[in-house]
Parts: C-alpha cells; structure tokens; sequence
C-alpha cells in the first residue's frame, strides 16, 4: 500500500512539475489529445526542444509535454516510477544506468547529439582568461566563485571536474565552486554577477545574452559530451514513438543546429 501511495504522489508531482508546458495550448487541442507524452529532457536541452515541440504541435495538432532537470535527477524519477515516456540525457552513463535497470527499451535507445565545454563571464565584465594545462583559474576567480553544476552526480558537472583535473587546474577551484542542480542555474548565476566564471555547455551560453564565452575546453579534457534518447519501458502511449522519431527529423536536427548542438552520424 505504502508503494503504491508514493507512486501514485509522485505522478503527481511530475504532472504539476510539467504543466506549464502544455498550459499555452489552445483548449481544443487539449481536448484533442488529453494525455500527451511525457518527456524528461536534460536542462540544457529545452531551448532547442521547445522549439521542437511547438513545431510538433504545429505539425500534428498535437502536445508534448516535457519536464526539465539534470539527467541524474530524471533518471531517478523514473526508477521510482514517474509516468515518463521518453528520456533525454545529457550523458550516456546515466542512459546505462536506467538501462542496467531495465527502464528503457533497448531498441529505442540512440545517441543523438554532441556539445562543448566553455568558461563564461558576465557579458560586461571586463574579465578574460586562457585555458592551458596549469592554468591558473583559482586566481583569476579574484575571491568570487567557479559556478557550476553538481560535480559528483550531474553530466556537465563531471565533465567539468575532469576537465579541470586534466589540466591541472582542479586544485586551484576545487573550495571555490558554486555548485547548481542545473546547467542552466549555473548559467544563471553568472548572469546575475554571482560568479565571475562559470563552466557550461557551449548552447546554454548561447541561449543567455547576458553571458558571454570567454573560451573553449578541449574536447582531449574530458570524455565527449553525447545526449542519448529512449524510451522508456513503461512507454505505451504511441505519440512517444512518434515524436522520438520526429526528434531524428532534418527539421529537428535544424532546430538542435541552431542552439549549437552537433548531429551525431552528420
């Protein structure tokens, strides 16, 4: 009883989580389609898949409905039974993890994307710095903060640790991050001014105007940043076959391109 209680809270608490994106659609739509299919996409994702969705509704008369949050976060949601039908990740171990658990439909799974590391800086400060092997980043933070996202459990979290550590820069920052849930919450404190670096995917900086790149890690730093896409084995709403499918599209591979992403296979 007990299992089924928090399983039943926690469709819950997704369904509220997911509502604004499917608010802005017209009534007759809704009633068109009154259980749309339920993605769980990384954050950095949703302003490329935003745009997706809302040609899919344009195309299909049709709703997606999408919640966004770190791959570890999501992942886990869906071990404990959240109602997803599809899984967006920003990294493959945490594809593999939901997949040693048998939560995806293996012959679903397929890596789709591929994205880059920058150091960002507010877009007004007068600030700049060179990745280099023994760089020093500690230094050049000046008493602020490294913003970042979670280093042991989120994607561009372990990316960055790696990064750092590879370049031997990882001691110098190690006590002065600003650890965030999201790549886009590290985004954000350093629009604000928080921070006056942060690490983030090269899309997210281009998303936010009010960052700017400072510079490029090397992809030889850290393991190649790859976004795998599936479904999930609880998955029986049809339209989720569909929209994976749409998401492999020249039009979404244009809309992914724009935001910065790379095409796997392209």
């Amino acid at each position: 009883m007990f299992e089924f209680r928090r399983r039943a809270l926690l469709r819950s608490a997704v369904i509220v989580g997911i509502a604004v994106a499917t608010s802005s659609l017209p009534i007759e739509a809704l009633s068109q389609q009154s259980s749309p299919p339920i993605v769980f996409a990384a954050a950095s994702l949703k302003t490329a898949l935003d745009a997706i969705a809302a040609d899919w509704r344009k195309d299909t008369g049709k709703a997606i409905a999408i919640s966004y949050a770190s791959s570890s976060a999501l992942a886990r949601q869906v071990e404990q039974g959240a109602p997803a039908d599809v899984f967006f990740s920003a990294d493959l171990d945490w594809m593999d993890w939901l997949q040693q658990r048998n939560l995806i439909k293996t012959n679903t799974r397929e890596t789709l994307l591929g994205n880059t590391l920058v150091l960002i800086a507010p877009a007004d400060a007068a600030v700049s710095f060179k990745i280099a092997p023994g760089a020093d980043l500690g230094a050049a933070l000046g008493g602020s903060r490294l913003a970042v996202t979670e280093v042991k459990s989120t994607p561009a979290g372990k990316y960055t640790k790696s990064a750092l550590e590879k370049l031997g820069m990882w001691a110098g920052v190690e006590k002065e991050l600003a650890q965030a849930d999201t790549v886009r919450a590290a985004l954000a404190f350093v629009a604000r001014g928080e921070a006056r670096f942060g690490v983030v995917y090269a899309t997210d900086a281009k998303a936010e105007p009010k960052v700017r790149v400072v510079d490029v890690f090397p992809t030889s730093s850290h393991e190649p940043i790859a976004y795998p896409v599936a479904l999930t084995a609880s998955s029986i709403n049809p339209d989720a076959l569909a929209f994976l499918a749409y998401l492999k599209t020249r039009d979404a591979g244009k809309r992914f391109v724009e935001q910065g992403f790379s095409i796997l296979g392209q």
